[in-house]
């Protein structure tokens, strides 16, 4: 792997005591790759993204990049930030407003003589496509345009890693979307291995190759945004990825292999489904996303609109059903169920995901 963390931990010293921000977080990521950071405020993502950067001190663990140490808590062994090659874009640009957008892109390869720093300068311009705004200031740009100069400046000095911190926080939602599968765009064609901080799902669904779900420090699962959704390792992955709720459920022997009872009725057939002693009695819960709940007023199975929120081309429907438990489902806009209305509903469920009883161990 090109970029290797190993069971790094970081801790911040609070008076007499020393709070674990990051708890035994390993991952890998390959030269070339995008992976996104995700999870909750204060879960440790900007903290773990602070120690690959050398900004933090790791308490314990191994951080390493192309084959080279960075970090090794064990050895004593930590490399200052500027001998690490590693760029960082902030979510607040922190470009210099007194300097031109050709100057700002410039100020990472000082180095360079004068024309080799104004050919690196109008490339990485051209391929951010503000190859036509070199000379103008700042504060003339719209934020996204500002965001794609911050990149363009970090990108300059060709560093073997890019960090990005919340690097679309600060814009409105239909713009930080679009940039972000532009700023994907602009990595790949310069073949760059980035590491992306987000709050934002689908912002990190939008830029990651790989996306890690953190919680309370630790990584929960870090693996391709299809897993996460269909496939997640534990609870709280599940919650967090996406809409839906767990509702109690049994899994009983069928003829044609092991099917699951649910309020909903029966799901049957269903590859991957746990054999019935995964669980105590068969007993557990099953996850049904909004999207494995379909509106069919043919279906017996009936349902309480408790809430609607329009989302354009579909409402997303709080449902009760008659035994209380509730579902969450995504219908068609052209729908237009009022709340308080019974409706039919019926499950087409692919993936079936099950976990133990909360309280339970299985």
């Amino acid at each position: 792997m090109f970029l290797s963390l190993e069971s790094v931990s970081v801790r911040y010293a609070r008076a007499s005591s020393a709070r674990a921000a990051v708890e035994a977080v390993s991952l890998g990521l390959a030269a070339g790759r995008i992976g996104v950071l995700i999870g909750p405020s204060g879960c440790g993502k900007t903290s773990l993204l602070r120690a690959v950067a050398g900004l933090e001190r790791c308490a314990a663990g191994r951080v390493s990049m192309a084959g080279e140490t960075l970090s090794d808590a064990g050895r004593g062994l930590h490399l200052q930030p500027e001998q690490r090659r590693i760029g960082m874009v902030f979510q607040d640009y922190a470009l210099f407003p007194h300097l031109s957008v050709a100057d700002n892109v410039a100020f990472g390869v000082a180095g360079l003589d004068r024309a080799a720093r104004l050919k690196r300068v109008q490339q990485m311009l051209d391929l951010v496509g503000l190859g036509h705004a070199a000379k103008r200031a700042p504060h003339e740009l719209s934020g996204g345009q500002q965001q794609r100069v911050a990149l363009a400046r970090a990108l300059a000095p060709a560093p073997k890693l890019l960090l990005l911190d919340e690097p679309f926080s600060s814009l409105d939602v239909d713009l930080r979307e679009r940039l972000a599968q532009e700023v994907r765009v602009i990595l790949k064609e310069s073949g760059t291995t980035a590491l992306l901080v987000t709050h934002d799902q689908l912002e990190a669904f939008a830029v990651g190759d790989v996306i890690g779900v953190m919680h309370q420090g630790r990584l929960e699962q870090w693996d391709d945004a299809y897993s996460l959704y269909h496939r997640p390792a534990s609870r709280f992955v599940a919650q967090f990825i996406g809409h839906g709720v767990f509702t109690p459920a049994q899994i009983v022997a069928c003829a044609s292999g092991p099917c699951v009872h649910t309020p909903l009725g029966e799901l049957n057939d269903m590859a991957g489904c746990p054999l019935p002693e995964a669980f105590p009695n068969g007993e557990c819960d099953v996850l049904l996303r909004a999207d494995d709940i379909v509106h069919d007023d043919a279906s017996p199975v009936r349902a309480l609109i408790e809430r609607k929120a329009f989302r354009g081309s579909e409402f997303l429907l709080t449902l009760r059903l008659e035994s209380g438990e509730r579902v969450l489902a995504h219908v068609p806009s052209h729908h237009d169920h009022e709340v308080g209305e019974w409706i039919g509903i019926r499950t087409a469920v692919d993936h079936v995901v099950t976990f133990a009883r909360e309280g339970e161990k299985g």
